[in-house]
């Protein structure tokens, strides 16, 4: 038998299927183009999404007749809902994360609550990015839309529903539309009232996890599933993600490093207060039940080192051609043991967290004549993990526990980079023999489901296993203590200056 998971990302979607021993048996993977209709706006064709992630259930169905499939969970973006109307038919574009056209509508729900008002029931700092200023916006721009919507839809329950299973989202995602009361785990009648927005327009809720029907026959059928494929609920792509990293005790944070860098702290407790607020980390629910997460991310993680070897390491790119050796490991060679004498603000795509600032850019700062390339390559990782270490700082200064890193994505990979993190965290990393952690955690969710697994820390235990270990060297970490000092003023410094680009 095998496990289904879907990823439904913002540009593209992964679709796996496990065996219960956490083994992939067949995959596939395709993206869909961002629509951007104005500037500012970005938006996604549901019709599109639906296309490729039903051509992936059908590629990975075709590969799983011996292992058939049981049961499937999905994972997804966040903030992003679809407007279905009562016969089904797709009403409007799903408006993604990082549209802006409702940034000012924030601001009039900040006039009827203050913002810790807002994250006491929901969990959110207040943002235009969320679901619910958006809706406010359609029922003023797209008042038709609005009045034909039956069900205003996640990715997750999006999907579900077009499987022929009534669609049920779960606490995580249902939490990213800051319409969900995260202590009450039920739709905000507050938030809702505040909005003018009926809390039947939303799905029926439920803990991650949650069997929630079957895939209807007729779907089934046309998918190349077996019958009686059980739905079950998965989450959120980060917290999904954690758990597929095995982050299911308080103080264990994920450290994700991809295009984008994400960490994923795990906690026991709601964790709501100015800091919180200040820092922009949202507190919700884990996948894992009874458990929250917040996040803290920068925009330009991987990308920027991508970047560097597109324009400026040439020479590197041909040699690992011609070698068979990986050129990220041929730039890092070269790098510095000591931290790199020049220092990199990786805001290339703007900032993560703490500042959301969407108009800042990257620097370079201390260039001499004697920079080397392994300088600057020292620079970029460290950049990134500056980025990193000062998020974690102000999540522990706002009353989260950070004990251990488990790292997953490509950056788990470098040995050099993994210390690197362990020295300026002034943690222990732990890198994860982990190759697809959001889908990972949606198969774990299905299988514990269905009962092939007692329970989600079995599942983890006998899933998630480390690779190895990297502990803090003390010379290095009072280094990098002092550097960060350093680092911490580039940001203000620039700011204006970046501002008029």
């Amino acid at each position: 038998m095998s496990l289904l998971a879907i990823d439904v990302g913002t540009t593209g979607c992964k679709v796996i299927a496990f065996n219960t021993a956490g083994e992939i048996l067949a995959q596939a993977y395709d993206e869909y183009p961002l629509i951007h209709p104005q500037p500012g706006w970005s938006e996604l064709d549901s019709n599109v999404v639906w296309e490729k992630v039903s051509d992936g259930i059908r590629q990975v169905a075709a590969q799983t007749k011996m292992d058939p499939i049981e049961a499937v969970s999905v994972a997804c973006q966040g903030e992003a809902v679809t407007p279905i109307s009562k016969s089904g038919e797709i009403l409007a574009n799903a408006i993604t994360t990082f549209d802006f056209r409702a940034a000012g509508i924030s601001d009039e729900i900040n006039q009827r609550l203050s913002k810790l008002e807002i994250m006491q029931i929901t969990g959110m700092p207040l943002s235009g990015i969320h679901t619910l200023p958006k809706l406010i916006w359609m029922q003023r721009n797209q008042p038709e839309i609005y009045r034909g919507t039956w069900k205003f839809l996640g990715f997750e329950d999006f999907v579900y529903h077009k499987l022929g299973i009534t669609p049920v989202v779960d606490y995580s995602l249902a939490a990213r539309t800051m319409a969900f009361d995260i202590v009450q785990k039920r739709w905000s009648s507050k938030m809702l009232d505040l909005a003018n927005v009926d809390g039947d327009l939303f799905p029926d809720v439920a803990p991650s996890g949650t069997a929630i029907g079957e895939v209807s026959p007729k779907v089934a059928q046309a998918l190349g599933l077996p019958n009686g494929v059980v739905g079950v609920t998965g989450g959120h792509d980060q917290p999904c993600g954690a758990l597929g990293a095995g982050i299911i005790h308080e103080g264990d944070v994920m450290d994700a490093t991809g295009t984008v860098e994400c960490i994923a702290p795990a906690f026991d407790e709601p964790v709501i207060n100015e800091g919180m607020i200040d820092g922009n980390f949202a507190c919700y629910p884990h996948v894992v039940d009874g458990m929250y997460v917040t996040l803290g991310f920068v925009s330009s993680g991987g990308v920027v080192l991508r970047w560097f070897r597109d324009t400026l390491a040439q020479a590197e790119v041909a040699q690992a051609e011609k070698s068979g050796q990986d050129v990220y490991d041929l730039l890092m060679e070269q790098m510095p043991d000591t931290p790199s004498p020049v220092m990199l603000l990786p805001h290339f795509t703007g900032s993560g967290t703490p500042h959301l600032d969407l108009e800042s850019k990257g620097a370079i700062v201390g260039l001499t004549l004697s920079t080397t390339q392994g300088d600057l390559v020292k620079a970029i990782l460290e950049g990134i993990s500056y980025e990193i270490k000062h998020n974690l700082s102000l999540l522990q200064d706002a009353g989260v526990a950070i004990n251990e890193i488990r790292a997953i994505g490509g950056g788990a990979k470098s040995e050099k980079w993994l210390q690197l993190k362990a020295d300026m965290f002034g943690k222990k990393v732990v890198a994860l023999d982990v190759s697809e952690g959001v889908c990972l955690g949606a198969a774990i969710l299905a299988g514990t489901a269905i009962g092939k697994y007692p329970s989600v820390a079995s599942a983890v235990e006998e899933l998630v296993k480390s690779r190895k270990t990297y502990y803090p060297r003390e010379e290095a970490r009072r280094l990098y203590d002092e550097k960060l000092r350093l680092y911490a003023q580039i940001y203000p410094a620039i700011r204006e200056i970046n501002s008029q680009f």
